[in-house]
């Protein structure tokens, strides 16, 4: 059995990794890999794929920025070119970026039978391009494999075939539990002189956070404030990098004492810095379900989660909004003990690719 597994952007990585050793353990199935380029940067996307153990891609699309149709558009068509070389057996697809939902809708259209990989997620919020992805690609896919609870609530509520859904845990804590050990060799810490739990771990990167000067002074008196308590290790995303000297902020960032800037880590790096912060401040997907599982406190800015688990049985603290005044109170009562303590979701156990490696070759070994 042929599976032909698609990544888009860096999340991506994580989740594929323990597929591809899942499927390559399996005697009867064989693994390819494609990278569709949508995240361009070339040599992160090099270190991800070396400091995850996946071989280099083995079709490689090239598809860079641009607006959403433009990268729609152009991996379908990309991808046909494959689809009609390569005939897998069947697609595999993980997440929510535009790579998953143009894939799936190339391999549906093709008569290729679609997996997606991290099914069932709904935030609610439509005007999140991730949103979209979601309901499209569960809505045509052949096997819809879910990481929590509310996946199998809101497929229901679709009226999605119970057939096509298999709870299996989530890949992306497969990937974490697998590499933690490895982390810990990692001198990341010592390179910028923090101590565990001495510091705050921060990221922010969507639009609605950092693309508008309001929000990111929001965010410069939410770093200053921090700092307050303890040193803020702030990840900075190329993004948010830019509209802050767009918008002529990024001295006053800089000039924050007790604040360490650094650029986008490696996936090791950035598990042994999770690992070891007292609080995470983000507006990341991914980094909720993370630190969930670490059983570190996280702060997440965003209108909606797709993933309540995180918050309802995990360490996770949905912000609504920047505002500095309920960031600081929430952030001070998590520093001064008073965090909720979290606890690991159903099937967060590390073996859920091996679940699904099994699942789809025991679907399909009387089809090929």
């Amino acid at each position: 059995m042929k599976i032909l597994s698609v990544v888009g952007a860096r999340p991506n990585f994580m989740k594929i990794a323990p597929l591809h050793r899942a499927f390559e353990a399996h005697p009867g199935i064989e693994s390819k890999i494609l990278h569709t380029g949508q995240h361009y940067d070339e040599k992160m996307s090099d270190i991800f794929f070396n400091q995850l153990g996946l071989p280099k891609p083995h079709f490689y699309l090239g598809i860079g920025g641009g607006t959403h149709t433009y990268q729609k558009a152009n991996v379908m068509l990309a991808f046909e070119k494959v689809l009609n070389d390569e005939k897998p057996d069947l697609v595999l697809v993980v997440g929510d970026v535009n790579a998953t939902a143009a894939c799936s809708i190339t391999g549906v259209k093709m008569g290729y039978p679609v997996a997606h990989v991290e099914a069932g997620l709904r935030s609610g919020d439509r005007k999140m391009p991730e949103e979209i992805n979601r309901i499209i690609t569960d809505a045509i896919s052949n096997y819809l494999f879910i990481t929590e609870h509310s996946g199998l609530v809101n497929l229901a509520k679709e009226g999605v075939d119970d057939g096509k859904i298999f709870f299996v845990g989530n890949v992306m804590i497969d990937s974490l539990i697998y590499f933690r050990e490895k982390s810990k060799s990692i001198s990341v810490l010592e390179n910028l002189g923090v101590k565990p739990k001495e510091y705050i771990l921060m990221t922010m990167h969507r639009p609605a956070n950092v693309d508008n000067a309001e929000s990111l002074k929001d965010i410069i008196r939410i770093v200053k404030d921090a700092t307050q308590r303890k040193k803020v290790v702030f990840a900075i995303h190329p993004r948010t990098s830019n509209n802050l000297k767009k918008f002529g902020l990024y001295q006053e960032l800089e000039q924050i004492e007790n604040l360490i800037l650094v650029g986008p880590q490696g996936y090791l790096q950035f598990l042994r810095l999770m690992d070891n912060a007292a609080l995470i401040i983000t507006d990341s997907g991914g980094i909720q379900e993370e630190t969930t599982f670490l059983q570190v406190p996280c702060m997440t800015f965003r209108d909606s989660t797709e993933r309540p688990i995180t918050v309802e049985l995990g360490t996770n603290f949905l912000m609504k909004d920047l505002n500095p005044i309920t960031v600081k109170k929430q952030m001070e009562e998590i520093l001064d003990g008073k965090s909720k303590q979290g606890e690991i979701p159903p099937l967060w156990d590390g073996k859920a690719a091996e679940r699904i490696a099994d699942i789809l070759y025991r679907e399909n070994s009387g089809k090929v």
